[in-house]
């Protein structure tokens, strides 16, 4: 057996992803008064004392979706509980007992596995008298609790340990596997329907997400561990994005703000688009973000099957003139549904992983750097002339580069960008984002050599640059 799975049930509005959050330890789920805002399944493995479980979340049982999902919502639902090993079914204490929960008692009643009936909402001890209405649901033991008052969670989580399934090796070996940081982690970004969960469930090999044409149909990011030749890796599917002016929810807005901490917490960003739409301003918005934070990226055309019309010249061109900046960026082109070239996807993002961990000596740097000021000397700024003593890489992760010189001022916007290009062209980082930092020598001296006056002149700065 492997790490158990506990999923939590009942019917909407009851609190289950706030009870999810509540007992992960960290906002996970999307909680909102609207019914029916969890969808997919969304898992978070828990550690508590030596054991280890995958908590899911599931969407509510008897729930008729707005946009006609109920459905592949059931059929997630039903994985979850097919696949759990304890069940967490989870009623309302504030509105009672009401026709819907009987009809989630008989249906899990049929399910031969351990239950925990969870009294939610107990916010106050006066309460706690009533829930005697709720045993006849479900013959195992009851716990009573309040996210919102915090009440019980100890108890809860004894509960959930006590009727595990004896812990085994191979749950220890699993957990810590598990628990362990992911060789990369991948955020898969983009505006609605673009074909992320279809790419998502090519990389999992099964219907982890629900996929669907209505538009906005993932509500929540949704962590997928993967395995490539041996290596453990983290897919993060994250909710589409809309123009900020056409959110039309809280549910959304949190879509906006998850796709953005998605980005945040990636080794390598996926920008998916959709082969047969114009780039919008919310896929120049989620560019800028991934510019923002450095975050080594490549451009996905999805959905290529359906342009038959279009070449990918045409298409990386019109990357390029959209987003002139970011020239460095590979594209891919994808047809997910199909699964083609998806394995060469993850390919080229490990390699980009690998290349933004790439550190270069500092004597390279300081030949490349003196080629590029004699090829391209930047120009005169109030009759300076801008002077460059020493360069260094100071980290990686994106490749961060310092270049010691006589005023940061003297250089203009024209020559950096030159001389970015100049970097990438010939280091072995030439598809991921490199910072560029200029920095003033601590004792400036206009009569020191700079770098294309003198080649040994860098060697000089040595001890200075590294003790900052």
């Amino acid at each position: 057996m492997s790490v158990p799975k506990v999923a939590i049930v009942g019917r909407p509005n009851v609190g289950k992803s706030s009870l999810f959050n509540w007992l992960a330890g960290r906002f996970i789920s999307v909680v909102d008064p609207t019914a029916g805002v969890t969808r997919d399944r969304v898992e978070h493995l828990i550690q508590e004392g030596d054991r280890y479980f995958e908590l899911i979340d599931t969407g509510g049982i008897g729930i008729e979706d707005v946009d006609d999902l109920t459905e592949q919502i059931e059929e997630q639902i039903r994985i979850a509980i097919e696949q759990a090993d304890l069940l967490l079914f989870v009623v309302d204490a504030e509105s009672g007992l009401v026709p819907l929960d009987v009809e989630v008692a008989e249906r899990l009643r049929k399910i031969d596995k351990p239950k925990l009936l969870v009294v939610n909402k107990c916010d106050s001890t006066r309460t706690d008298a009533e829930v005697h209405e709720f045993r006849r649901l479900c013959d195992g033991p009851l716990i009573v609790t309040s996210v919102k008052a915090n009440r019980n969670r100890e108890e809860l989580l004894a509960a959930i340990l006590e009727h595990l399934p004896p812990p085994t090796e191979v749950e220890s070996t699993e957990g810590a596997a598990l628990a362990a940081e992911p060789e990369l982690k991948l955020a898969i970004v983009g505006r609605r329907n673009v074909g992320k969960s279809t790419f998502i469930n090519a990389l999992a090999e099964s219907e982890r997400v629900i996929v669907s044409e209505v538009p906005g149909t993932t509500r929540d990011s949704v962590d997928i561990r993967f395995e490539v030749d041996g290596k453990r890796l983290l897919a993060i599917d994250t909710p589409g994005v809309r123009k900020r002016k056409s959110l039309a929810s809280d549910v959304e807005f949190y879509g906006l703000v998850r796709a953005k901490r998605s980005i945040r917490r990636a080794d390598v960003v996926l920008m998916f688009f959709d082969a047969k739409e114009t780039i919008s301003r919310v896929d120049i918005q989620l560019v800028d973000e991934i510019a923002r934070h450095n975050k080594p990226c490549i451009f996905v055309v999805n959905k290529w099957d359906t342009a038959p019309e279009m070449t990918t010249e045409a298409w990386s061109e019109y990357l390029l003139k959209t987003f002139a900046t970011m020239r460095y960026v590979p594209v891919a082109f994808l047809t997910a549904k199909d699964g083609r070239n998806v394995r060469k996807l993850v390919n080229l993002a490990q390699n980009l992983f690998k290349q933004a961990r790439v550190r270069v000596s500092t004597g390279r740097l300081n030949r490349l750097v003196r080629e590029a000021l004699l090829a391209n000397q930047p120009p005169l700024k109030k009759s300076r002339r801008a002077k460059v003593y020493y360069v260094t890489q100071v980290s990686t992760e994106p490749p961060t580069i310092v270049l010691k010189c006589n005023d940061p001022a003297v250089f203009d916007n024209a020559w950096k960008r030159y001389l970015l290009g100049v970097l990438h062209e010939t280091l072995p980082y030439s598809e991921v984002p490199i910072r560029l930092y200029f920095r003033q020598r601590e004792k400036p001296d206009e009569t020191a050599p700079s770098l294309e006056e003198s080649p040994d002149a860098a060697e000089d700065q040595a001890e200075e640059i590294d003790g900052d």
